[in-house]
């Protein structure tokens, strides 16, 4: 079953640094492993993003202390800061057994919600975006989530899948995807369509 937080880490490598950095987090995980946790690097650019399941809030503070010590191992390969968030599971249109979803990619679907018109998201949503879901062998993981502590706070989805990206994407690029989501734009996004953003990673620690 798919964890009730998790955390969001992540970091952009400076030029050329990516590979490097990647290998020394993941030695760095080695030492002390969670169980679920996963490094992944994205499709677009020279992002690292890391996802830790964790059963309680309190959990973080122990996450903190070795954030420090991943800080004092890579910072110098770093082009900016780590933006971290924690997330709330709310549900799972398509579940998976483990905390995170083994699959070797992940998108990250984020978006947030005029909260006058969140209850009614929550409704559209169930008979829209996760109907397509549903329907698509594409998407092996469809989870979503809700900013608990986040610079970005919204809606969450984090989605797995096992297929060549460009299949994948055309799921979410078909002609009745995108009225669902000049739908979501015109009545229930903060800033509209631009209020939405979908990043792509590959797993890289398996």
């Amino acid at each position: 079953m798919s964890s009730t937080l998790l955390v969001l880490n992540e970091v952009a490598a400076a030029p050329g640094k990516a590979d490097h950095v990647l290998e020394q987090w993941q030695q760095f995980n080695q030492k002390e492993p969670i169980a679920g946790r996963a490094l992944y690097r994205s499709l677009d650019d020279d992002n690292l993003l890391e996802i830790t399941p964790v059963a309680e809030v309190s959990e973080v503070a122990a996450l903190n202390a070795r954030w420090h010590e991943l800080w004092d191992l890579v910072s110098e390969d770093l082009a900016t800061d780590f933006r971290r968030q924690l997330l709330d599971f709310i549900e799972a249109p398509k579940d998976v057994a483990e905390p995170v979803p083994a699959t070797p990619y992940v998108q990250l679907r984020h978006i947030e919600v005029k909260p006058r018109e969140y209850a009614a998201y929550r409704e559209w949503r169930e008979n829209t975006i996760f109907n397509v879901v549903r329907r698509a062998d594409e998407v092996k993981a469809f989870l979503a989530y809700h900013s608990l502590l986040s610079t970005e706070p919204g809606v969450m989805f984090v989605s797995g899948f096992e297929c060549a990206p460009e299949q994948y994407q055309a799921v979410f690029t078909s002609p009745e995807y995108q009225e669902i989501v000049q739908q979501a734009g015109d009545r229930y996004i903060v800033g509209g369509e631009s209020g939405l953003y979908t990043r792509v990673y590959k797993r890289a620690d398996v």
